[in-house]
């Protein structure tokens, strides 16, 4: 029986190669409909496979492989194969008389089967294609060759800068856009500014000329703009309308790439999350296995409505006990994203975290460390064991960036305290650090002051140590820095309190000696950082201007806001105000069709544009048509006061005559709110309010009615209200008393509004001279009844 099975097995195999053998081998080869079928082949031909032969054997490999389900597990059964071996062999022998395309696609394919860069195929066919592509490789073959460079994470090699050469010097001769894309993302990180601008300006033309753009092409150029950190709005926009236009295109992987580049470029598109989530819904039936449910919780978690977050929880419940330890961190990272509080979830998570936490990296860790404390976990045992493994990798490691990480994690657990050698091993590493590291480490230590002086009431002399060479060395980094957009990239993140105290009179130095460097691709950032900073700097407000004048058609609507906004907030007209101003408003009148994501914001800021003209424009006739939107916005509890107002207001009861005679959290009419307000009769004579005067803490009453003939509104002959504003340190510029554009405003309209405004500085209110009580009720007494008056 067993020699009858062998003989008919043979007979088949004769059978089916005499079939075969009167045809070309290349079209037996595109018969095969397995590997198996092309092994054989290669095994019955090897004598005589020629070069097109060994490539043809190679795709028919490729394109069966990626057929199979198990992509992973028969790439080994392939790669070990004794005919692939032979084939190997038969292509080494072969190279040089291989075309350009059949070497640099043998190439590609044989890594596909995970063949090692160090294998001597692999090193042949890279050589050779070396010696060939400065005068032979078409632009679609250098950017096979690229990827596969790519592939072998030789992206800051001689061979890439080679080819980002040969790309910058034939950049005006290219028309495949395909090809140019790949090309773009794999020598990305070699590119000057100058040339990144080349290339997106290349990229835009031949996108404006395709008819239908293809999904790879956008998803690559959104892959290239985030490897060079430029969120340009103009080509994002048209991709994200290509992945709008194709979402039933796209898979699982490709929507969650997406959300992290769009997130990482803070580009944000409402519609496309709205369309991507309605996708990502319908795939929830589709997975039943761990890794697949895993990286559809990841991407649709933070956007699912109720019912989808519900849903998505009760199956991770179920399958949770199966994560691999990847897994389990990725899904804890969503679930802060997510801002989950289901506590079972939770600790089934922490759980398998706890069993593979020997296991994590630390940055990994520190991943760990910030989800379970903002999701306010809370397990001696894990913690004990996570600072046991920081501390362990703290004492061997020499890298500063991940000695920073460490510390950093450290410092959010409970006893965030640090012995002698770890203090030692970061004050080795602060010269080589950047000012985010150090902005780490200053806030580690900070965390870690604070800790002491609640539980231990003292504070070291080596914290306060450390912290001055934090301070030290953040100087030096910012006195030593040359490069406008460098500097830029250390100080976007920094964290407000140490360098609000620390840092900013230097950082502003910094950018008055490189703001020379300011260009439409960072003008908006500078100006974001302004606003941060709360620092009144003319000089680079006035560069502002002029950079926004000069090159205002390179610079896209979105941004304006971002540039507008330091002059608004420190309240400061640049020279050449009308042209800048003139130069915006041009310019968002060409793109009003504002996202969706930004309907809440921009409704606010019409409504504050609606009131500020209706105020100080009355010629243009406008009408108020916010009435209902500020309702809707006020209709909350305002809060309680702080210390210093209430001193403000028993004084004010004291002067007025009476807690009856000054009102609390006042509406005006157009919605500004008023610290306090007081009526004056004609003889400056307190008027009572009576019975409606409100309760501290609760929503403010507008008893005005904004619709009718404002100045003297409902009040007797002769009478006038009075508004008093406490402007606490947030009123006024950081560097000098100067008063910003919000409180400004807002006193500009109240005056209009018929109120006579008492504005009280708070370096005045708790100025020494204003120290004592009687000094404090003098000072009232003279702003509302003026010198001399009681």
């Amino acid at each position: 029986m067993f020699r009858l099975r062998t003989l008919c097995a043979f007979s088949w195999r004769e059978f089916h190669f005499r079939s075969f053998s009167c045809e070309p081998l290349i079209i037996q080869m595109n018969k095969c409909t397995d590997q198996e079928q092309i092994f054989d082949l290669i095994e019955r031909n090897k004598e005589t496979l020629s070069e097109k032969q060994v490539e043809c054997a190679f795709n028919n490999l490729w394109q069966l492989q990626k057929q199979k389900t198990s992509l992973l597990k028969n790439v080994e059964y392939v790669g070990d194969h004794p005919q692939f071996f032979t084939l190997h062999n038969l292509t080494t022998n072969k190279i040089k008389l291989m075309n350009d395309d059949t070497l640099v696609n043998v190439l590609y394919i044989t890594q596909q089967f995970d063949v090692k860069a160090h294998d001597p195929l692999i090193q042949a066919l890279v050589t050779e294609a070396w010696k060939r592509m400065e005068s032979r490789f078409d632009i679609k073959v250098l950017s096979t060759f690229s990827t596969c460079l790519a592939d072998q994470r030789l992206y800051l090699s001689p061979l890439m800068g080679k080819i980002a050469d040969i790309v910058n010097r034939n950049l005006e001769t290219i028309q495949d856009l395909r090809s140019l894309c790949v090309l773009m993302v794999n020598i990305s990180s070699l590119i000057s500014q100058h040339f990144q601008e080349q290339l997106v300006n290349k990229t835009e033309l031949l996108f404006d000329n395709m008819s239908s753009p293809e999904v790879d092409i956008a998803k690559r150029i959104v892959q290239f703009l985030q490897n060079v950190k430029y969120r340009y709005y103009p080509l994002l926009e048209r991709c994200n309308k290509v992945f709008l236009d194709n979402m039933n295109h796209l898979d699982l992987d490709s929507i969650s790439k997406i959300f992290d580049e769009y997130q990482f470029l803070q580009f944000y598109s409402f519609e496309f999350v709205i369309v991507a989530k309605k996708r990502l819904t319908e795939m929830i039936p589709l997975f039943d296995n761990p890794a697949s449910f895993v990286k559809l919780f990841v991407a649709l978690g933070p956007v699912a409505g109720p019912e989808e977050k519900k849903q998505l929880k009760s199956t991770m419940l179920l399958i949770s006990e199966e994560l691999t330890s990847q897994q389990a961190l990725a899904v804890v990272k969503a679930m802060e994203d997510m801002e989950s509080r289901n506590s079972h979830l939770i600790k089934k998570i922490a759980s398998v975290l706890h069993k593979h936490l020997d296991n994590y990296k630390p940055v990994e860790l520190l991943k760990i460390t910030q989800a379970l404390i903002f999701l306010h976990f809370q397990s001696k045992a894990l913690f004990v064991k996570l600072r046991e493994l920081l501390l362990s990798y703290l004492k061997v490691s020499v890298i500063p960036s991940e000695i920073s990480i460490l510390v950093y994690a450290i410092s959010m657990l409970p006893s965030p305290h640090l012995d002698e050698t770890s203090v030692s091993r970061i004050e080795a590493v602060l010269p080589q650090c950047n000012l985010y590291g150090l902005n780490d480490f200053a806030t580690s230590v900070l965390r870690w002051i604070q800790y002491d002086h609640m539980h231990m009431s003292s504070i070291t002399g080596k914290q306060l140590k450390l912290l001055q060479k934090l301070d030290h060395y953040s100087h030096q980094r910012l006195q030593q820095s040359n490069n406008l957009d460098l500097l830029w990239e250390e100080v976007k993140s920094l964290k407000e309190d140490w360098f609000r105290e620390s840092l900013v009179e230097e950082t502003i130095a910094a950018l008055h000696r490189l703001m020379d460097g300011m260009n439409c691709m960072n003008v908006s950032k500078i100006a974001s950082f302004i606003s941060r900073t709360n620092y009144l700097s003319t000089l680079l407000l006035d560069k502002i201007a002029s950079v926004v004048i000069e090159q205002i058609e390179k610079i896209h609507p979105f941004s304006i806001l971002a540039i507008i906004l330091p002059f608004s907030i420190l309240n400061y007209d640049p020279p050449q105000r009308n042209e800048f101003l003139g130069t915006c408003m041009q310019c968002l009148n060409s793109h009003l069709v504002l996202p969706s994501s930004l309907r809440s914001r921009v409704q606010f800021r019409l409504m504050e544009l609606n009131r500020a003209v209706r105020l100080e424009c009355p010629e243009f006739q406008i009408p108020w048509f916010h009435e209902r939107f500020c309702q809707q916005h006020y209709n909350k509890d305002t809060g309680s006061m702080n210390g210093a107002q209430l001193q403000i207001y028993k004084m004010l009861a004291e002067v007025l005559g009476g807690i009856n005679c000054v009102k609390a959290s006042v509406l005006s009419p157009y919605y500004h709110t008023v610290d306090f307000e007081c009526i004056l009769d004609k003889r400056k004579k307190p008027l009572p309010y009576g019975s409606h005067n409100i309760t501290l803490g609760k929503p403010p009453g507008m008893y005005w009615e904004s619709n009718t003939r404002i100045v003297g509104s409902s009040l007797p002959p002769g009478a006038e209200r009075i508004a008093f504003e406490f402007l606490d340190s947030k009123a006024f510029c950081r560097n000098v008393p100067h008063i910003k554009g919000k409180s400004a405003m807002k006193k500009r309209h109240l005056e209009i509004l018929g109120y006579h405004v008492i504005q009280i500085p708070h370096f005045e209110w708790n100025s020494m001279a204003l120290s004592q009580k009687d000094a404090r009720l003098d000072y009232l007494r003279e702003h509302i009844f003026g010198a001399g008056k009681s």
